[in-house]
Formats: structure tokens, sequence, C-alpha cells
């Protein structure tokens, strides 16, 4: 039988003090190479737990199993899309967003100044650890915000993420204390809006 595949922590793109003051190089290294690992680890552990259950024909608690891998997992792939979407000021973060999701943006929310007020208010009022996520709905055409408890509470089914924000403590608190609105407001000059972008336009013409 052939090893089966597991999950692995992504390399950044960019160095660890690349996003500083905004993400300092303390906060980022902490972030990704603990917090993120963390869930890597987590969800590797109980794939490798079900296939030890398998192969000794054995039975585990379904319940608790699959919620634990939908934490880890969620944590895992949002992080993996958050670090993406960001990018030094002296590269493509910041500024604001034009072709394609501009227009999208525009068209739902009037004007970006409106979407990033709206963006902004569902990721400082997200209910304890979460997320806040701009998502693209294919059926109705439309970029709708997602707001994500922990990794997987309030997710809507299918439709892609084109941006995210995570709003768990471990994401600012060294930074900004408790001050979670700051880094809300602050995080907008390191969106890289070329990603952005690119997941929307890959979405529309998939």
């Amino acid at each position: 039988m052939d090893t089966p595949k597991l999950y692995s922590l992504p390399k950044l793109e960019y160095d660890y003090n690349a996003l500083a003051p905004i993400i300092s190089e303390d906060l980022l290294k902490l972030h990704h190479d603990k917090h993120h690992a963390a869930y890597v680890n987590g969800a590797n552990a109980i794939l490798q737990k079900m296939d030890k259950a398998r192969a000794d024909g054995i039975d585990f608690d379904t319940k608790a199993t699959f919620k634990d891998l939908s934490f880890h997992i969620g944590g895992h792939l949002l992080h993996s899309l958050f670090w993406q979407n960001l990018a030094p000021q002296d590269k493509d973060g910041g500024g604001n967003p034009s072709k394609t999701i501009a227009k999208v943006i525009e068209e739902e929310y009037g004007s970006v100044d409106r979407f990033k007020k709206i963006f902004s208010q569902a990721a400082v009022s997200v209910e304890g650890s979460g997320w806040a996520a701009l998502t693209f709905c294919k059926k109705t055409n439309r970029p709708i915000i997602m707001q994500v408890e922990k990794h997987n509470t309030n997710v809507y089914p299918m439709f892609r993420i084109l941006m995210v924000l995570d709003v768990w403590e471990h994401a600012y608190y060294l930074d900004y204390k408790n001050d979670r609105a700051k880094f809300v407001e602050a995080f907008w000059t390191i969106v890289d809006w070329t990603e952005v972008n690119k997941r929307l336009e890959d979405l529309l013409n998939g």
C-alpha cells in the first residue's frame, strides 16, 4: 500500500520581516511556524489515527474525530489563503482593487470604501476566534462577505474564498494587544489585490 498523503506547512512567499510594521517579524514567525503548523500537525495526526483504525479494523468516535478534523483542516486551508493574499507594502500590498475584483465590489457594495467598511465590521464583530472572508457565489454572481467562527463554523459551502483576514488573537495580540479594530484597519495596507483578483478571474474563467 502506498504511503498515505498528509498535509504540509506551506513556505511563505516573503521574508518574515517583509510585512513589518503591520505584522512584526516576531508575530509572523509565531503565527506561521507555531499556530499554522499546529493545525497541519493536528490534521495529520487525525488522518494517521484514522489510517491505523482502518488497518487494525477498529472503530473510532466519528462525531468527535470529524469535528476535530474539520477544525484543523479549516485552520490549515484558511491560513494558507491568508498568507497568499498578503504582500509587502513595497510590492503589491495595499492600495485599492482594480480590474475584475474592483468591478464586482463596486457593483455589489456601491464603492470600495463601503465594502471595506462592511468587511471591517464583519472582522471586528466575529464572535470569539475566527475569520472574515470575501467569497464569491457563482449562482448569483455576487461577492458575499462571510464570518467564520473558529475555522469551520458559519461557512458557506462551495463558495470560493477570494480573501481572508485572520482575527484570532494569535494573529494580532503580540503587536496590537486587544485592539482587534486597529489590526483590521492596518490589514488593508498589506492586502495583495493582485492575488485576490487572480482568484476571482480563475473562478470566472474556470
